[in-house]
């Protein structure tokens, strides 16, 4: 039986005295793919920023491999092995892919401020190995032939594997993607489907909002469904999708067709890689 990764125990949220996640509880197992799923509004996002440490929890804790993570230091989250894309890409434009990964990759690095001032060979050397990992991860994801492009250059598609080769490259334990099929065909959907089950295949636990049902649902190990901030169901996806309160509050008339009600999308705070 697997371990648990992550821990939620009882998290809640209020903004303005509006109660944005109340009570919210799960667990995620080491080696899994993890979908969170929910109506607008229902507070998907606001959870994975208290997750990365974007916002504090007003009540409750997360565990992560059975320690409690810090709030409001997304730091210190992603240097203790959880990464995460947003639900509006967040790249540097400016610069090109392959500097976009590396500066995901420096997370892990060990010069500081006058290693990068005064180049030693150790650091140069190190800085060659950054690059090298940067286009392996760029290959991974499948687009090696775009390293040297400028970010803002990239179609849509390619920006989403980007941002999820950045992640990557700060050697996460736990993947946290936020929307990552968001404006892609059927044909892109399933190849991003492929590649979280490689990802998953390297050892690194997925946790992904997704409003596509269909991807979510043949895809994961479990999901967990939250409306107005709160879950009301969790379980295996068969499971969950003949949860009458699931099928209510959020499938309804569109599981015939695998897309959630609504185009509207939630805010996501929090700015820069994660």
């Amino acid at each position: 039986m697997s371990t648990a990764l992550l821990r939620a125990d009882g998290i809640g949220k209020n903004f303005g005295g509006l109660s944005a996640l109340a009570e919210v509880s799960f667990v995620i197992p080491t080696g899994s793919i993890y979908g969170l799923i929910g109506p607008n509004g229902a507070g998907k996002t606001t959870l994975f920023n208290l997750l990365t440490g974007i916002y504090t929890p007003d009540s409750g804790r997360f565990d992560f491999d059975g320690a409690p993570l810090p709030g409001g230091a997304p730091d210190r989250v992603c240097a203790l092995g959880i990464a995460r894309t947003f639900q509006n890409i967040r790249l540097f434009a400016s610069m090109t892919a392959l500097e976009n990964v590396m500066v995901g990759r420096h997370v892990r690095t060990r010069a500081g401020v006058f290693g990068a001032i005064l180049r030693p060979p150790a650091e140069r050397s190190e800085e060659r190995a950054i690059a090298a990992r940067s286009e392996e991860l760029l290959e991974f994801v499948g687009i090696p032939h775009r390293a040297h492009q400028v970010a803002r250059h990239l179609s849509y598609g390619d920006q989403r594997r980007l941002e999820i080769a950045r992640a990557l490259a700060t050697e996460p334990r736990l993947l946290a993607l936020d929307e990552p099929a968001a404006g892609m065909n059927e044909t892109e959907t399933a190849r991003l489907g492929e590649l979280l089950q490689r990802i998953r295949a390297r050892g690194v636990t997925v946790l992904l909002i997704e409003h596509d049902v269909k991807l979510v649902m043949g895809l994961c190990d479990r999901v967990a469904v939250l409306e107005y901030g709160r879950l009301i169901a969790e379980g295996p996806p068969e499971q969950v999708q003949r949860d009458p309160k699931v099928i209510e509050a959020y499938l309804g008339s569109e599981a015939g067709d695998g897309k959630e009600a609504g185009d509207g999308k939630e805010a996501s705070g929090g700015a820069g890689p994660a």
